[in-house]
């Protein structure tokens, strides 16, 4: 079972403006500090999206994917996130845990000037999706997303 994490106000992506979400939803997203050449595993590692239940309840997110613009695709296997629980979904390699979930990748995933992250549930249907970009976001001095551009999908359920 997945537990809670404190993540820093600035990359907990409060979603201005947003009066409702899904029951999980993306609530942050850091995707800065990574140059072409660098692929590090410790660099990979500081891209991340966060992915968080709001409701009081564990939800399964077996076979649920997170997913970028160019379709890099992460598939969850084996996880149950508690209620009012957040995990970080990294880029690089690493070993699960109950705070942090690792893609197991070599190279970077989320473009620092604009992407989208996409989170399905386990039937493909859009839960959240969040856009960045040149003209679309708000950042802190770290390139840590706050209410990270603009909210898709049918957060209603």
């Amino acid at each position: 079972m997945v537990g809670a994490t404190a993540l820093p106000a600035a990359a907990a992506g409060q979603h201005q403006g947003r009066l409702h979400h899904g029951v999980v939803y993306i609530s942050g997203v850091r995707n800065d500090g990574l140059s072409r050449v660098d692929h590090s595993n410790s660099t990979l590692n500081k891209q991340w999206v966060a992915v968080t239940n709001g409701s009081r309840r564990v939800v399964n997110l077996d076979h649920w994917t997170l997913s970028d613009a160019e379709g890099h695709t992460y598939t969850f296997r084996h996880v149950r996130l508690a209620g009012r629980a957040t995990v970080r979904v990294h880029t690089g390699v690493g070993h699960d845990s109950r705070t942090d979930l690792y893609q197991d990748r070599r190279l970077r995933v989320w473009n620092h000037n604009s992407d989208t992250a996409t989170l399905r549930d386990d039937r493909g249907r859009v839960m959240d999706a969040v856009s960045w970009g040149v003209r679309d976001h708000r950042r802190d001095g770290a390139g840590r997303h706050e209410g990270a551009g603009r909210h898709h999908g049918d957060h209603r359920r």
